[in-house]
């Protein structure tokens, strides 16, 4: 089971042109602090942007780099460059310099396209960036008056649905990035699989995002599922807090709302959460890392909003692993998207019995082509039809599984396996701690030992005592950390998730004495 298009196939017109010939042009599309615009007002912007971009030289497979932050430029950047047979690419807009000008040369992009948020640190990386193309600034007047005389029409460019359409960044919790390049068939698959067959998605629904469109997780969820029903999707430019999020789901009524464990956690403790009404959604969904068991009781128990925990990766575009409406299993990622095979795998590539940790191997028809520049991992990565994530899983009772770490996050301790996420959920039930990482370090004698990082209320030698305790009370032993540090915060990538690798350096101070 899975969705096969013609070969000529582009995106923009599965996503976005199909709308308009269904009539659905005066739908409302985009729901923005600026007022709400319609399919039809999007395809003419992608449009006018599809021949600025061609003016400027981008053809057919070129990158476009998108550095902008959530709004109507940036969706009609998006499909506009996806008009031309380009292939897209965006980036945090928050970027630094010195980041950015990394990016600009592992992309070579044809055209880099900012707003205020990105246009200095794109302008600052220039003189040192190789492959650089022209830079559009949106808000240029006179790349506004460009676009106002523009056609607000433009015939696709008949794209093969093996294509390069999106560059999505892996989401792995150390180094650099790599560049997943996903093709147009890729994410029309999805779309029906889980978007349509899992969440239901109709065009009555409204979608509201947490992270932003530059994740791949959003840029599905909070763009191109609504699209490709006619729903419509809840985009604001600032950084989402509970109090932004909270007024923006009350302003809006939206019935799906993404999320991530991060933001859930910071939701249910907020003073104002009992009081804030999202009767409006229909569900949430969470993914980009772990939710523990506690943390989604508190959901249950504060906002009874059915929340859907779900694993998905660049390399195979979005979820494919998740709890469904009706069927949530706590501490679970759910079962397998129809139309995706799952298997549990030893290191030689073998199954291994229900109930055993091992490796996830995922096949199905959103699989990526490559990693670009990268073609060691995309051998290691990619076998056949199947991809290994990289993700240590085990399947339980019914067809459900549970996660239990990134393979490099998953520790040998006292010659036993350990998942760094049991000694963090253990964390999380004692009543002063906020947040809580696991990671693995080794000592003096070359022992590897789990050290636990804590963001807690009334941090000290005594609590750091008290909770090595309470792990051991309620674990096997050989599992409490040997080390509790203690945060104000727990570091993040630049996709938002915790950076273990600065936190196992860290640990490996701490466990030499470093302090």
């Amino acid at each position: 089971m899975s969705f096969t298009p013609p070969e000529s196939f582009n995106i923009s017109d599965y996503f976005l042109d199909d709308r308009i010939r269904e009539g659905r042009g005066d739908r409302i599309a985009l729901r923005t602090p600026a007022g709400d615009i319609t399919y039809a007002e999007v395809q003419a912007m992608a449009g006018r942007f599809a021949h600025v971009l061609q003016g400027a030289g981008v053809g057919p497979e070129q990158r476009v780099l998108l550095a902008l932050s959530d709004g109507p430029e940036l969706v009609a950047a998006l499909f506009g460059t996806l008009k031309i047979g380009a292939v897209v690419v965006m980036v945090n807009p928050w970027l630094p310099a010195d980041s950015m000008r990394e990016f600009l040369d592992y992309t070579r992009a044809a055209a880099v396209v900012v707003d205020s948020s990105s246009a200095e640190a794109v302008r600052t990386a220039a003189p040192a960036a190789r492959h650089l193309g022209r830079v559009l600034e949106v808000h240029d007047p006179r790349l506004v008056a460009e676009l106002d005389r523009s056609p607000a029409t433009i015939e696709n460019f008949p794209s093969h649905r093996d294509d390069p359409a999106i560059w999505l960044f892996s989401g792995g919790t150390t180094g650099m990035p790599k560049a997943v390049v996903q093709p147009h068939a890729s994410y029309a698959n999805s779309t029906e699989l889980y978007a349509k067959g899992v969440l239901g998605i109709g065009e009555d629904d409204v979608t509201i995002s947490v992270p932003k469109l530059y994740f791949g997780y959003a840029m599905g969820s909070n763009l191109l599922f609504p699209f490709s029903m006619g729903g419509s999707a809840v985009l604001f430019p600032e950084p989402v807090t509970p109090a932004v999020l909270f007024d923006a789901i009350e302003r809006h009524r939206p019935t799906i709302l993404v999320n991530v464990p991060k933001m859930v956690h910071l939701m249910v403790d907020d003073p104002d959460a009992a009081r804030r009404d999202l009767s409006s959604l229909r569900l949430a969904t969470s993914a980009g890392e772990a939710l523990p068991v506690e943390l989604h009781r508190r959901w249950d128990e504060t906002f009874g909003v059915e929340l859907l925990d779900g694993l998905g990766t660049a390399e195979m575009w979005h979820i494919f692993l998740t709890n469904r409406p009706g069927r949530v299993r706590r501490g679970t990622l759910g079962e397998a998207v129809p139309g995706f095979d799952l298997e549990v795998r030893d290191d030689e590539g073998r199954p291994v019995p229900e109930g055993d940790v091992g490796w996830l191997w995922v096949r199905g028809a959103s699989r990526a082509i490559a990693y670009w520049q990268r073609m060691e991992a995309t051998c290691e990565a990619f076998r056949g039809e199947w991809y290994v994530t990289g993700d240590m899983v085990q399947r339980v009772a019914d067809g459900y599984f549970a996660y239990c770490g990134r393979g490099d996050d998953m520790l040998k301790v006292s010659g036993k396996w350990l998942a760094p996420k049991e000694v963090e959920n253990c964390l999380l039930r004692h009543p002063a701690v906020r947040e809580a990482a696991v990671v693995g370090a080794r000592d003096g004698t070359g022992l590897t030992k789990p050290c636990a990082f804590v963001v807690a209320e009334g941090p000290g030698d005594g609590l750091a005592r008290e909770l090595q305790a309470f792990v051991r009370e309620n674990l096997e032993p050989y599992k409490y950390p040997r080390e509790v540090l203690f945060l104000d915060s727990l570091p993040r990538t630049h996709l938002g998730k915790v950076d273990r690798g600065r936190l196992r350096e860290q640990a490996a101070v701490a466990l030499a004495g470093g302090g």
